[in-house]
């Protein structure tokens, strides 16, 4: 027997030249028949089993780079070395299904209803929902999850501007009469600290993400993000102001309502974890939030909304959706919002 003998290709277009161009070989048997093509990158000796090992290599490093990139240690790493992350951060998948919790009479007598305004933030949804519900679960607080989507319709041709406090106060009337108070709850802001007290707020509105406590916002008269009121004091606030199209501001009136109604306002104590209490989910870079203060919103901004409220709020319930998010119970309340042009032109886009 004799061995057999490999030849390097030459490519045609080389005509003949020494110089061969190492991509394929081939093999010829003693009668000089070539038998097979091997790449030459491949080891010849290359097995089936060999091939196996490096899929499931790759497919092993492929499931670690998506992990890195949804939680931001890459972008976070890459920032820290001067380099621009293109394209928006993507946000990690949902959850693990919460624990089967069934709501006990021992758990207390009151029942929250977590008000959550909502508009195309589907990707924080699907992690705040189960996350939200496991976190009261476990702290043995009767509650219900309402998200408060603000469905979008065009008037004249122009679409009409996110209202944060009338979604809020649509949500409250909508509410179930088994709860008996209440949690205007952004969507992007997570509670990660089990000290923090979601119980009933007897003695007045209790403002959860503080101050102190919240990742972005430090000023004293700040009460956004989550707090905590019984709906008695809600209607005694008449709720908050309907005039507030666009972000902000609505929070810094409602302040002032509750100061106007002579209630005290609370916040978290004995909680060690500073600013890390919470996970904020917003990435201002991939979504931008509608800051535009349009003819006289500038000087109405900063009046207080005497008037308005809870009692003058103008809605529609276009459907509502009893949903499982992850194994989580929550119920989507589709609203369209009406607004008076003569009274508060700026809460559309032309």
């Amino acid at each position: 027997m004799f061995p057999s003998r490999r030849k390097t290709t030459q490519l045609p277009w080389e005509d003949g030249r020494a110089t061969a161009v190492n991509l394929m070989t081939c093999e010829e048997d003693k009668h000089g028949h070539r038998s097979r093509l091997i790449p030459s990158g491949l080891p010849r000796k290359c097995s089936v089993f060999h091939l196996f090992v490096a899929c499931l290599l790759l497919g092993f490093l492929s499931l670690l780079w998506l992990q890195l990139s949804c939680s931001g240690d890459v972008a976070r790493a890459a920032r820290g070395q001067g380099q621009e992350t293109p394209g928006p951060s993507r946000a990690c998948p949902p959850e693990p299904p919460p624990e089967h919790w069934e709501e006990d009479e021992s758990w207390g007598p009151h029942r929250l209803a977590v008000l959550v305004p909502f508009r195309e933030r589907f990707e924080e949804l699907l992690v705040f929902v189960p996350h939200m519900h496991r976190f009261l679960s476990r702290k043995k607080i009767q509650h219900h999850i309402y998200v408060l989507n603000q469905v979008d319709h065009f008037s004249l041709g122009a679409l009409h501007r996110f209202n944060r406090a009338a979604l809020i106060n649509a949500g409250f009337l909508e509410s179930s009469n088994s709860t008996d108070y209440i949690a205007m709850h952004d969507v992007d802001l997570l509670p990660l600290n089990e000290e923090l007290d979601y119980g009933f707020p007897e003695t007045g509105p209790f403002h959860v993400a503080s101050p102190e406590l919240h990742p972005l916002y430090h000023y004293k008269t700040y009460v956004g993000g989550i707090l905590l009121l019984s709906k008695q004091h809600y209607q005694l606030c008449n709720g908050m102001s309907n005039r507030f199209w666009g972000w902000g501001r609505e929070d810094d009136e409602f302040y002032r309502r509750i100061k106007g109604a002579g209630l005290q306002l609370f916040r978290p104590s004995g909680i060690t974890t500073g600013y890390k209490t919470f996970r904020h989910l917003h990435d201002p870079a991939w979504r931008k939030r509608d800051q535009k203060r349009i003819a006289a919103q500038k000087q109405e901004q900063f009046r207080v909304d005497r008037e308005g409220g809870l009692s003058t709020v103008k809605y529609r319930v276009d459907s509502r959706a009893a949903l499982s998010v992850g194994g989580a119970p929550c119920t989507v309340l589709n609203i369209m919002l009406d607004c008076d042009k003569a009274a508060t032109p700026w809460c559309t886009f032309s």
